[in-house]
């Protein structure tokens, strides 16, 4: 049993780049999971995705290109302003613009560097480097 789809599937991610696969399969699938791995796409810590339908929840189907070296969920999911990505980023990354923070805002999920642009903040949800 689940109990939170979102770490379960960052979780597959990283034990399948550990090993070296190319490939991993995540599932079930849900918006979230597919707007946090869209975001992962843009900073180019995979290589791809795609929606398989299986009539049971579906799965993601994702393309591993050996740029991550961890990524998690961050539970609880704290809430940030748009001024206190700084401390985030010292409590969850390893160094100084290394990685991403994934975080959900009005405006959709984004990377910490986008919500800064913004000027917006949301909840945390994982990070990635």
């Amino acid at each position: 049993m689940q109990m939170n789809p979102l770490s379960d599937s960052l979780s597959t991610i990283d034990n399948a780049e550990k090993s070296g696969k190319l490939k991993c399969t995540v599932e079930p699938a849900s918006k979230l999971i597919g707007n946090v791995l869209n975001v992962m796409q843009e900073n180019d810590y995979i290589g791809g995705y795609e929606l398989v339908e299986d009539n049971k929840g579906g799965k993601f189907e994702v393309t591993l290109n050996g740029n991550i070296n961890k990524c998690k969920s961050i539970k609880p999911q704290f809430s940030t302003r748009k001024d206190e990505f700084e401390k985030w980023e010292k409590r969850f990354l390893p160094g100084r613009d290394f990685g991403v923070l994934i975080l959900t805002t009005s405006k959709g999920v984004r990377s910490h560097r986008e919500a800064r642009k913004d000027g917006i903040g949301g909840k945390l949800l994982a990070y990635v480097y």
